[in-house]
């Protein structure tokens, strides 16, 4: 899929048409999530983190590496969460975290691409914003579309273990999403092929809509998609 001025005016029409589904203020925590749209080849489908002396982040023997296989052509960042992290640890992720006092949701989601990618994008590069996405961890998830442009990624060691450029066309897999059902929810989980490997939800919901939404225009809501249990914490 290009990356070009046509998929950037693309994706904004189809989000300023879009009424958001909000989740009203109320005990939830609230966080938000970028995506940030780049270019991709085979080449740059992966970068390890590494720490200040050059040396890389260390990743287990036998880490599955499949989303290597899914860049080429327009693109969205994904991240592998470290394994040392105290939750969600070694899922993946998008750039994001909690709102700080007096953020909105712009805000913090441009800030923790900063902080988590190394990529200082301003206001002007947000395309708009999906719907908003309720964890099984009790934060009210954010999703903010931005478009990156050429960018050199620098993620951080200490939260990002390894940032992936993630093809677009990997959100039109014949057959995709998939959905199974657990006894601990009467919601369907959702499961995305990306690569060779499979990212499940919150992940995985918001990519969906990505697809459906931000790519082809259709709205079809997500929020009722299920995490599987391991992501419950």
């Amino acid at each position: 899929m290009p990356y070009d001025a046509h998929l950037r005016e693309r994706v904004r029409t189809h989000l300023a048409r879009h009424e958001r589904r909000v989740v009203a203020p109320g005990d939830d925590r609230r966080a938000a999530v970028a995506l940030v749209l780049v270019d991709s080849t085979q080449e740059d489908a992966e970068l390890v983190a590494t720490y200040p002396d050059g040396t890389e982040v260390e990743r287990p023997f036998g880490l599955n590496e499949g989303l290597r296989t899914a860049a080429g052509g327009a693109a969205v960042l994904v991240c592998r969460r470290p394994l040392h992290l105290p939750r969600h640890a070694g899922q993946y992720s998008l750039p994001g975290g909690r709102l700080e006092p007096g953020e909105d949701v712009v805000a913090a989601a441009l800030r923790e691409t900063r902080e988590e990618v190394g990529i200082d994008l301003g206001q002007d590069r947000v395309l708009g914003l999906l719907d908003d996405y309720v964890t099984r961890s009790g934060f009210v998830m954010t999703p903010v579309v931005v478009w990156g442009g050429p960018v050199t990624l620098r993620p951080d060691p200490g939260e990002v273990m390894i940032v992936y450029r993630v093809g677009l066309h990997q959100l039109d897999r014949p057959g995709s999403p998939w959905f199974t059902t657990i006894p601990e929810s009467d919601r369907p989980v959702v499961a995305l092929p990306l690569g060779s490997t499979v990212v499940h939800a919150p992940t995985a919901a918001v990519l969906v809509q990505l697809g459906w939404l931000g790519l082809h225009g259709r709205d079809d809501p997500v929020a009722h998609f299920e995490q599987p249990v391991f992501a419950w914490r």
